[in-house]
């Protein structure tokens, strides 16, 4: 049988949640493209406050990034802590290198908690300015959904994102 790799086939459904044999699904790739109006808006947002200002939507990936690296460090710094505890022979405070890796991990946590609580102000900030974008993302989803609809009124209306 010759195969060709721009062959594609799709295979669409009315049903909500449809449910194939274990043989048909392993076969295919299924996907939901049922979205809600509240992700909806939410995506919407992200892409409007993004063209209307990107430096507000730059910043608060940057949050997201600074947040997790400051995350991620706080747990190595917990993981090295305890291996050292765990390899650690007798007495924990004649440990020198515990101790000096306790002291130095506190100073490193308290400046990483005050750079958190910095950037909580800070994204609260950025968010207050995205809801002032929140009407024209609502309406967006509203516009969509509107079109969806559309095909219930009259099978013409039928859309196609191709």
């Amino acid at each position: 049988v010759t195969y060709s790799d721009a062959f594609k086939f799709f295979m669409t459904t009315t049903l909500p949640n449809p449910h194939y044999s274990p043989e048909t699904s392993v076969k295919v790739t299924l996907l939901n493209f049922a979205i809600t109006p509240t992700g909806l808006e939410d995506q919407m947002l992200g892409i409007v406050v993004a063209k209307e200002r990107p430096d507000l939507e730059e910043q608060k990936n940057e949050l997201v990034v600074q947040n997790a690296k400051m995350n991620k460090d706080l747990k190595e710094i917990e993981d090295d802590i305890l291996k050292l505890l765990a390899t650690s022979d007798g007495d924990v405070l004649a440990d020198d290198t515990l101790v000096n890796k306790v002291t130095s991990s506190k100073e490193v946590s308290n400046d990483i908690n005050q750079k958190k609580v910095v950037a909580r102000v800070t994204e609260a900030n950025i968010d207050v300015a995205r809801e002032s974008y929140r009407p024209v993302a609502y309406r967006t989803a509203v516009l969509f959904f509107c079109i969806v609809e559309l095909s219930n009124v009259d099978p013409m209306y039928q859309y196609s994102l191709q």
